[in-house]
């Protein structure tokens, strides 16, 4: 069984001291690709050189909305260089994470969205799709997306499980991606997500250090718990947790672009 974690952050500060040790680790537990994502200028040079030392790791590169500069100068700055690490690296799959963030930040919202906007203008630049980190600004991501199409569209990364924002990102063309959240015994809409999104739709996801999922919570969560997700999809759409692996591998490669 090959798992593909679609989003994780190897390169964050959580994994300093046992690293290179739990990568190997990883990819001995069959996760045979993932994501090390980028959410600010230092995370994707970070990831980025992570994807260059191992093959069968790729990374994305962004500004979060909850890394956005204090001032729109020092944002097209960052922007500057985050295009010079996207488009001078193969391993560079995607624009992300970018999107909104009204949970963190209730007072920077106009530069969040044209941080947003900026990006998905980069993406089409480049020639990549984009991945969505939104949280409570479901109104405002899914207005901008009408507003400015994304021609390689993307991925609503560890997408919320609010049945109004996967109809409307279904019907833009773009992935829902499941992480820990769905398997918690309290986490709501869970199973009438899952069943909503089609399995061309689904990827599956770790978002670690974070979020891990039953029966680990409150651990450091790593991409080997990738399984975890798998399993609890193929519970609800009464599939092989092999074949949810499968699914999911193939779309992972079909929107990254990846052989």
């Amino acid at each position: 069984m090959e798992l593909f974690d679609s989003h994780a952050h190897l390169e964050d500060e959580k994994f300093e001291q046992d690293r290179t040790q739990l990568i190997q680790q990883i990819k001995e537990a069959g996760i045979t690709r993932l994501i090390s994502a980028g959410y600010s200028l230092e995370s994707s040079q970070k990831a980025k050189e992570l994807a260059e030392k191992y093959d069968f790791i790729y990374t994305t590169s962004g500004i979060s909305p909850n890394d956005i500069p204090q001032t729109e100068e020092e944002l097209w700055i960052m922007l500057q260089e985050i295009k010079k690490i996207a488009e001078q690296n193969q391993k560079v799959v995607a624009i992300g994470e970018i999107g909104l963030d009204y949970h963190w930040n209730q007072d920077n919202k106009e530069r969040q969205q044209l941080a947003f906007i900026q990006q998905i203008e980069l993406a089409n630049e480049l020639k990549l799709p984009i991945v969505i980190h939104t949280r409570e600004a479901v109104m405002d991501t899914i207005a901008i997306l009408k507003k400015n199409e994304v021609a390689q569209k993307g991925v609503f990364h560890c997408c919320p499980l609010n049945p109004e924002l996967v109809k409307e990102a279904l019907k833009l063309g773009f992935y829902i991606s499941f992480a820990g959240p769905v398997t918690f015994k309290n986490s709501k809409n869970a199973h009438e997500i899952i069943a909503m999104v089609p399995n061309e739709k689904m990827l599956i996801e770790t978002d670690s250090p974070y979020l891990s999922p039953e029966p680990l919570r409150g651990k450091r969560n790593d991409c080997r718990n990738v399984k975890y997700v798998a399993q609890k999809i193929a519970e609800v759409k009464q599939l092989p947790v092999e074949e949810i692996a499968n699914i999911t591998y193939q779309n992972a490669n079909k929107i990254f672009g990846l052989k």
